[in-house]
């Protein structure tokens, strides 16, 4: 398999490929290599975040916690809880980091983006991960109905105060226009027979799914052209049946692993194996095995999402955040906090990560990361403030990123290439004359330096 496209594959596959995987891997087949990207792929590891410190807050419901708690007490464990998801968060950085990384956390990663929502309870957003990464290669329409019943969907979109008393609408319209149809392909009227399906449907304090009998309404209902006693499940298995809802999902599909800019003809090829059995793992092994997916038109077409390009210097260069509130910061800057989507229609992402101010500092993030460089740690609106006051945090904002850095473990696999290879290696995409010119320019004394100095080049932001 050439060099090239193997790169390709393993960024829309992964977050880039490390050089003993990548000579490993040179002289198999397309075949071999996609087969041993999916058998590393089976495995699946679940977060489990120890917990124990919250006693009984997640096994009792809300009224049951007040009876036993102070609202003091409930305070300060909703602040923990808080605290732990931050937790998560730096946890899943280092796992896509680190060498169990796989096509399965990539696919995690995408999905986020698509079944988009956010709790500050830990136990039910580590819940609601697992159940991402458990489904992210399997059956799309066990996958949607999983997500229709996770505590932090239901919550988010105001699914457990839906009952046929009062039909709450949020999460049969957003299951419709974001997750599976699009708009223009249902009417209100599907909206409120679909929200009415999905009356009743809640959790338990343990997180599992409850129906509230009480709550549901077993009446007939008209979605999409059928006419039924239906629930949720139906509603769910109507959807699926529609074409569009295919070509849906893999528009987004397309974006995400192939190019923002979608050609019509392969997408079509693509729909039409999703919608053949919603097959998610079929529906990858048959994009990775096209010709077109390594078409140099789709190499280096993607800009890096915040998460890939902190994650790709990591794989490269090993490191450790000493203050774990340093790469949630990170990533508020740069627009993209894993379990904060900004709203429920996710990160738009290609050139939305992009502007005057975040180029910037991504061009800078190398440096920042591996030698000490200075940044500032200020995100956006924090112009609320009067001037003397922003300009007082901003002077005491300004410090390092305080990282371990294991470069004994990069000039093992990297300190002996050659300027050409290292560069080769590293940017995938074409490169500007200007940039080339620069490159030139420079007097490389060590890889370490070079590699910090390819990192910051406008080139290495795509993939």
């Amino acid at each position: 398999m050439r060099l090239k496209h193997l790169q390709h594959l393993y960024w829309r596959a992964g977050f880039g490929i490390g050089i003993d995987e990548m000579e490993h891997l040179k002289s198999k087949s397309r075949t071999e290599v996609i087969s041993h990207l999916f058998e590393k792929a089976t495995l699946n590891i679940p977060f489990s975040l120890d917990l124990s410190e919250f006693g009984d807050y997640f096994s009792l419901n809300y009224k049951a916690l007040k009876l036993k708690h102070t609202k003091e007490e409930i305070i300060k464990l909703n602040q923990k809880s808080n605290k732990k998801v931050k937790e998560l968060n730096a946890k899943w950085i280092a796992r896509m980091s680190g060498p169990e990384s796989n096509l399965r956390e990539k696919m995690t990663l995408f999905w986020t983006n698509v079944f988009v929502c956010k709790d500050n309870h830990i136990f039910h957003t580590q819940r609601y991960n697992n159940t991402l990464r458990t489904h992210a290669l399997g059956d799309f329409r066990a996958f949607v109905k999983a997500i229709a019943r996770e505590p932090t969907m239901s919550k988010y979109l105001n699914n457990n105060r839906n009952s046929k008393q009062s039909p709450n609408e949020n999460f049969a319209r957003e299951l419709m226009e974001l997750f599976t149809l699009g708009i223009g392909n249902y009417t209100e009227k599907d909206i409120k027979e679909a929200a009415r399906a999905f009356t009743g449907w809640n959790f338990s304090p343990d997180g599992s799914f409850l129906l509230r009998k009480k709550r549901h309404d077993y009446g007939e209902k008209t979605f999409l052209g059928q006419t039924g006693a239906f629930d949720g499940d139906d509603i769910i298995d109507i959807i699926l049946e529609q074409k569009e809802c295919a070509r849906f999902i893999c528009e987004k599909m397309y974006s995400y692993f192939i190019n923002p800019r979608i050609n019509q003809h392969h997408l079509n090829q693509m729909a039409t194996i999703f919608y053949q059995d919603y097959n998610i793992e079929t529906l990858m092994k048959f994009i990775f095995n096209s010709d077109w997916f390594y078409n140099s038109a789709n190499i280096g077409a993607k800009i890096k999402s915040p998460i890939e390009l902190l994650v790709g210097i990591q794989k490269i260069v090993p490191f450790k955040f000493n203050r774990q509130r340093q790469v949630y910061f990170l990533q508020k800057m740069m627009g993209q906090v894993l379990f904060y989507p900004i709203n429920v229609a996710g990160w738009k992402g290609d050139k939305s990560w992009i502007d005057s101010n975040s180029l910037m500092f991504r061009l800078k993030l190398a440096a920042v990361l591996l030698n000490n460089a200075v940044i500032n740690l200020e995100v956006k609106g924090a112009f609320e403030d009067s001037f003397e006051a922003y300009y007082k945090k901003q002077k005491n904002r300004r410090q390092f990123i305080s990282t371990d850095k294991q470069w004994n473990d990069f000039d093992v696999h990297y300190g002996k290439m050659s300027p050409v290879a290292l560069k080769r290696f590293l940017i995938l995409s074409d490169i500007d004359d200007d940039t080339e010119l620069l490159l030139g320019n420079l007097k490389v004394s060590n890889n370490r330096d070079y590699c910090v100095q390819l990192m910051s080049i406008p080139e290495y932001q795509l993939c």
